[in-house]
């Protein structure tokens, strides 16, 4: 977890993501570019790349954020309903504004997403019994009931094809103009960095926070919008990444313990990493063809997720 080495790992990745691909373009051919090569990594592989890390570093920032106000290892915007809220949010903008644009959409998704995640945290104040694994299958099973109210609208209204682009992550239609909504995650991640301290204090809880003179709901409320809006805007550009918010704030934390301002550089280039990681193993497992990043991190990621749950148990024996 040294950040030189995730620093070395990121633009190591970086350069061979650049030159991975159906359209033959190897590092050598830097030096002598054709016109038409230029065009094709300027529209298509340099778009592409920076959606990779935007994501990567976003979710992850996200999902570290979550686990910190909901004092809970396995809450994420996968198993919290909050990408299920949001991917309601963008059937209803189909549904309501079809000719509208993509800060329409977005604008709607985000509603949703902030809404499903405060019903989540309400649920979790009425819960008595905290069991760590029991918070996230409370939120997969109201994350289950949204996304069964989507598929049944869906199907009533002919949508099945078009909501199938946000149900798994694909970077592959991703080119100059259709990447740019992205950079809105870049200022809310530096929001996180300025919050970091009072997202700390209020993971210890409403009574200790407000003790120590912190306004304790606003900066719930801060961090939930900050979750709400970054799943809301990745979703709609990218599609759902599963298990990226909950798997990398906790290999992080494994190896730096609970301290999230340190920890907030770290998982964001590991998740970058991470996700560049997968993106071109998808590129290349079946090439000439290519494996969805939703594909690839779910797969990837439920292992991660199964790991930390045997080691959870294996540490409390």
């Amino acid at each position: 977890m040294k950040k030189r080495y995730l620093i070395t790992s990121l633009i190591i990745l970086s350069l061979l993501s650049l030159f991975i691909g159906v359209k033959d373009i190897s590092p050598l051919d830097l030096f002598r570019l054709t016109g038409e090569q230029w065009e094709f990594i300027r529209i298509s592989r340099i778009p592409r790349l920076i959606s990779i890390i935007i994501a990567g570093v976003s979710m992850s920032i996200v999902g570290l954020i979550m686990q910190q106000l909901t004092r809970n290892k396995f809450v994420s915007p996968t198993t919290a309903g909050t990408m299920d809220s949001a991917t309601f949010g963008i059937m209803v903008a189909l549904l309501l504004f079809s000719a509208a644009g993509p800060l329409t959409k977005m604008s709607v998704a985000f509603v949703f997403a902030l809404t499903g995640t405060l019903i989540f945290m309400k649920i979790l104040d009425k819960v008595k019994y905290k069991d760590t694994i029991f918070i996230p299958l409370v939120g997969l099973m109201f994350g289950g009931i949204v996304n069964s109210v989507t598929t049944f609208f869906a199907y009533k209204y002919n949508l099945i094809q078009s909501m199938s682009a946000w149900t798994f992550g694909d970077f592959s239609m991703i080119m100059q103009g259709r990447y740019e909504l992205l950079y809105i995650s870049v200022p809310l991640v530096v929001l996180a960095y300025v919050y970091a301290n009072k997202f700390t204090v209020a993971g210890m809880g409403e009574e200790f926070s407000v003790n120590l003179g912190l306004n304790y709901k606003q900066v719930v409320n801060v961090g939930l919008v900050l979750v709400a809006l970054v799943t809301s805007v990745v979703l709609l550009t990218v599609g759902s990444i599963p298990f990226l918010g909950l798997i990398i704030p906790n290999l992080v934390t494994i190896f730096q313990g609970d301290n999230l301002k340190k920890n907030l550089s770290s998982t964001a280039l590991l998740g970058a990493v991470f996700v560049l990681a997968c993106d071109i193993l998808g590129r290349v497992i079946i090439y000439p063809y290519e494996i969805s990043i939703g594909l690839t991190v779910g797969v990837i990621g439920s292992g991660v997720f199964l790991y930390l749950l045997l080691r959870r148990k294996t540490y409390e024996q």
